[in-house]
């Protein structure tokens, strides 16, 4: 079952952030545009890669008006020790979402249950608090962050240009569709 389009249930969950540890709640989606990204597990060899990878756009992504908050099943204690050891790790900025009851893991539909790990998953949440966007990835393959900075702007785009939609490779300030029956089987 596809999430798109979809409301964010409600969840409440532990999280570390620049030192402390925070409360965040399906609250936090609103009112901003938000990325939430999944990973299975602290301490272990894609995922530093990837968080990595995420915190070098997040200066972009903050431009944008993006929040953004990784999750995974550990808790956010290990979340702190995880950054407080981990040189690719300590550079995060972001919230670090603990999920060690499986709630939130669950309510994106990311949970391999036999595992009780998360799955690699990403998600666009706009302000209203919808999910826009969305990718699952197997275990073994890791993502590229810099995708987000324009699936993230192709999503602002066409929220704020009802009628218009954005096509394949679309660029910030590239041309855009009308969709209508004349472009039917002409493109």
């Amino acid at each position: 079952m596809s999430l798109i389009g979809k409301q964010v249930e409600e969840f409440q969950a532990n999280a570390y952030h620049q030192g402390e540890f925070i409360e965040v709640s399906h609250e936090n989606f609103s009112g901003k545009w938000s990325v939430l990204c999944f990973y299975p597990a602290d301490f272990t060899f894609v995922c530093p890669t990837e968080l990595e990878d995420l915190q070098e756009q997040y200066g972009k992504l903050k431009e944008l008006g993006v929040e953004v908050y990784s999750c995974s099943t550990d808790t956010h204690f290990t979340h702190k020790a995880w950054h407080d050891t981990s040189d690719a790790i300590g550079k995060i900025e972001y919230t670090m979402i603990g999920d060690p009851s499986h709630q939130i893991s669950r309510i994106f539909d990311v949970l391999d249950e036999e595992a009780g790990l998360a799955q690699r998953g990403t998600f666009i949440i706009d302000p209203d608090g919808i999910v826009q966007a969305m990718e699952i990835n197997a275990d073994g393959i890791g993502r590229d962050a810099s995708t987000l900075v324009d699936k993230i702007r192709a999503a602002q785009y066409v929220r704020t240009h009802p009628g218009e939609v954005c096509p394949a490779k679309w660029k910030e300030d590239g041309e855009t569709l009308k969709p209508s029956f004349d472009l039917v089987g002409k493109i």
